[in-house]
């Protein structure tokens, strides 16, 4: 089988791609732009960790791993049609994994074109390419971000979400929209994955386990939002990636009990399906920074702020679908994934000898 992961240098795909290629059945390419939304270098370095070489990458090229024989790297962008139809055509994708997208709430404030270009012409883009090359499964990432100024705790996959407080939120939300009319007019299998606060090693600077690391170990100001009142389900990246890939070999299904006069969002008549992929278990924000500054030993200097726009206060997702459908249990404590970020922080960053 073949396997297409969008956003190969990115954090989840990254370890969605060490995992695939632990099975030798499964053919993998990988695309992703390489922008330089943050460092560049730290995706270069992910890439490398799967034998994709940085001095051998060209645009639109595709390149063999120097470790994984099953495993390819092409760097391009899901907004080139032209390259995304001639990959599809060529490689015959049975599985595609959408992770490639512009990331990051704060940021559609200031760069939205950057937004609407990857998360919406991009996913169609991908759409159209299923549409007129079919694979048996189009799986991609949404967020939690678009249950918005939903105030009901835990998030359901069954709620409303019509009230984003991003463009960010706004932009998945349409993913999912748009997914759901692919599958019902071209009978695509679509599954959406809204992902909760993913944390871990090889993790985004523009994050907070490593913009708290970076102020912990530096010494500098931690600026903590809404006085540190805020609850996240910090979920581990390898709860994540053992999610992912239950739900990507198996296509959504028609809902036999559909009901169009009661419509549930999570569901539909037509092969589609959205889940909630957490932790299931939200930690305040504060607990979070005690967590880290014990773990490296050392207290953080902490200026307390009010709220930034497009912020919310609490996230905490319902997995029970998840859970009852494929078995998902994440089973990593927050201490214990703590630890694995703030070994490998250490190491990357070269602070162990510091």
């Amino acid at each position: 089988m073949k396997v297409l992961v969008t956003g190969a240098a990115g954090f989840i795909g990254f370890f969605l791609i060490k995992s695939l290629l632990k099975n030798n059945d499964c053919q993998v390419i990988g695309l992703d732009n390489i922008n330089d939304y943050y460092d560049q270098q730290l995706k270069y370095d992910r890439l490398s960790q799967c034998g994709i070489s940085q001095a051998k990458i060209a645009s639109d090229t595709l390149i063999k791993s120097d470790l994984h024989p099953n495993y390819h790297f092409i760097k391009s962008d899901i907004e080139d049609k032209e390259v995304l139809f001639k990959l599809f055509k060529e490689e015959k994708f049975d599985y595609v994994c959408n992770l490639a997208a512009q990331a990051g709430v704060r940021y559609s404030l200031e760069n939205p074109d950057a937004y609407v270009s990857s998360n919406i012409v991009g996913f169609v883009n991908l759409l159209e390419a299923c549409r007129n090359f079919p694979v048996k499964h189009f799986v991609y990432a949404s967020s939690s971000s678009v249950y918005g100024l939903n105030r009901k705790m835990p998030y359901s996959t069954k709620d409303c979400v019509d009230h984003p407080v991003s463009l960010y939120a706004a932009t998945k939300k349409s993913n999912e929209l748009m997914a759901h009319t692919y599958s019902h007019l071209f009978h695509i299998p679509t599954t959406g994955l809204r992902f909760f606060t993913v944390y871990g090693p090889w993790g985004r600077p523009d994050m907070s386990p490593i913009l708290f690391a970076n102020a912990i170990t530096s010494g500098s100001v931690l600026k903590v939002f809404n006085q540190g009142k805020m609850m996240r389900d910090f979920t581990y990246i390898d709860d994540i990636i053992n999610g992912v890939l239950k739900v990507l070999f198996t296509p959504a299904c028609c809902d036999s009990s559909f009901n169009g006069e009661l419509p549930e969002s999570d569901s539909s008549s037509a092969p589609y399906k959205i889940y909630n992929i957490g932790n299931s278990n939200p930690v305040q924000l504060i607990d979070f920074i005690k967590v880290i500054e014990q773990t490296i030993g050392k207290e953080a200097k902490k200026e307390y702020l009010p709220m930034q726009p497009g912020d919310v206060v609490a996230t905490y997702s319902d997995v029970t679908e998840l859970k009852d459908n494929f078995g998902y249990s994440p089973t990593t404590s927050l201490d214990e994934g703590i630890m694995h970020f703030v070994n490998w922080y250490k190491s990357y960053y070269k602070l162990n000898d510091k």
